[in-house]
């Protein structure tokens, strides 16, 4: 994971020197590097790539904890009538809804800090801002009296581990040559979407785990402080700044006012606004409609199979970026939408059968869906303002549209993972006023049909193939 710096620091400046094109690299005190171009071939290959690398690792492992941190709420609120807490559906679907509404606010704002603070520095402050939330959780779920307020502002404050997406992906987008940018940003997506996952898997073993039969929730706060601190030292010892990232608000300015940036955030919220808003009710749902599946006792320990839908679809968001290279990214995201909408709708009139391994089987297909969908939406956005947005339609050069289209990613994205609290809010209301989720359902596929058909009208039909074939 790392790189002698010396060795760093050596070998970049021999090549820039001997070039006489490119200026060699220069270390600065804090970690901060300038004259960087990842562009340049030789500068790459000779320090780059490892420089680049050895960042992205680090970026990944602290944006996993901010997803950890993100769904913490999801699985500790189906644990809180057993620790003694008294609350309805609603104020439990509120816990579950309040950190994506929080997270997904504090994407916009996050996709600058790395600019204004420098990557490095900025990864150490938030990797230790959810320090605040995880303590948090651990203090206020140890006694019952605790009331909602609280509970709902430390949920909030989870929020924190939603905005550092944004950032981390702000970040490594400076650190990588465009020609690997598309995989890096992939992998580092899907380290962090991971990070749902493992919340999900590990949090019901280690509360349970020595528990006698009950449950020590304020562990599941506390069992992520020593990797939150390693992250923020790993962080600072290892990760650094560039001089060359440079904030771009008036880009992200320019890019909301390009209807393709409003069109792809629908379209965004249909794919990770699902995964991300599932992923924080499937516990809750799960425990609804099977109750005795709800965790699975092994030994002394309870597993929750929760986690297995977030699994899939983290796992399945690089495959659809992909197969989208290959089959066109909006043909992949018009199958996943009709697969997600055709899944939900079996899902549904499948309920009636009461069976576990069914609707589990039906959800992780959902989940698959969604992944691959967000990979084929997102591989969309930077071809569709580079051929088909007003900038690139009245001329503009390939840089003026890359910065749309960079502005663009970091906003999508925020407005995206307000899907993570939508969601949520629409089984609520539908349990609430006909005391049945099936409303809901059937309002997901109504959706998924209006943004299958969008994206089919927009990109597909009667697509130019030189400028459109492709998106």
């Amino acid at each position: 994971m790392t790189v002698d710096r010396a060795t760093e620091q050596a070998t970049p400046s021999s090549a820039g020197a001997s070039v006489g094109q490119v200026p060699a690299l220069e270390f600065r005190p804090g970690r901060w590097i300038a004259n960087w171009n990842a562009e340049d071939h030789e500068q790459w290959d000779t320090a780059g790539r490892a420089i680049a690398r050895r960042n992205l690792n680090w970026s990944i492992f602290a944006e996993f904890l901010g997803f950890v941190v993100w769904q913490l709420w999801s699985i500790v609120v189906v644990q809180l009538p057993a620790a003694g807490f008294t609350l309805s559906t609603s104020e439990i679907f509120w816990l579950i809804s309040m950190p994506s509404l929080v997270g997904a606010t504090l994407r916009i704002p996050y996709t600058f800090m790395v600019p204004r603070f420098g990557g490095r520095n900025w990864t150490i402050i938030s990797a230790l801002l959810l320090l605040i939330p995880s303590i948090g959780l651990a203090i206020c779920v140890s006694n019952p009296e605790t009331p909602f307020g609280t509970l709902l502002l430390v949920a909030a404050l989870a929020g924190f581990g939603g905005g550092n997406f944004a950032s981390s992906m702000a970040n490594i987008t400076f650190f990588y040559p465009a020609r690997e940018k598309g995989w890096a940003l992939g992998l580092n997506a899907a380290g962090g979407n991971l990070g749902a996952a493992v919340a999900q898997l590990a949090v019901p073993i280690v509360i349970t785990l020595l528990a006698a039969g009950t449950v020590n929730l304020p562990m599941a706060g506390l069992m992520w402080v020593p990797l939150i601190l390693l992250a923020a030292f790993g962080a600072w010892k290892y990760m650094d700044n560039l001089t060359s990232a440079k904030g771009d608000v008036t880009g992200s300015v320019a890019a909301l006012k390009e209807p393709h940036l409003w069109i792809m955030a629908l379209l965004y919220i249909g794919t990770f606004g699902s995964f991300i808003g599932f992923a924080g009710v499937f516990p809750k749902l799960i425990k609804d409609y099977f109750p005795d599946f709800s965790t699975i006792g092994i030994g002394t320990v309870a597993l929750s199979l929760a986690f297995l839908g977030p699994l899939v679809g983290s796992l399945a968001r690089p495959y659809g970026g992909r197969m989208a290279d290959r089959m066109g990214g909006a043909r992949m995201t018009v199958a996943a939408f009709a697969s997600m909408a055709v899944i939900t709708l079996t899902m549904v009139w499948t309920l009636p059968l009461k069976n576990f391994w069914l609707f589990l089987a039906l959800f992780l297909m959902l989940f698959t869906a969604s992944g691959f969908g967000n990979g084929a939406t997102y591989r969309m956005i930077p071809v569709i303002f580079a051929t088909s947005s007003r900038a690139a339609r009245n001329g503009a050069d390939s840089v003026t549209t890359q910065r749309l289209a960079s502005a663009a990613l970091g906003l999508i994205s925020a407005i995206g993972a307000y899907g993570g609290f939508v969601i949520p809010q629409v089984l609520n209301a539908s349990n609430t006023a006909s005391g049945s989720y099936t409303p809901a359902f059937y309002g997901f596929v109504a959706a998924y049909v209006v943004m299958l058909t969008v994206c089919w009208a927009f990109y597909i039909r009667n697509a130019n193939r030189d400028a459109m074939g492709h998106v």
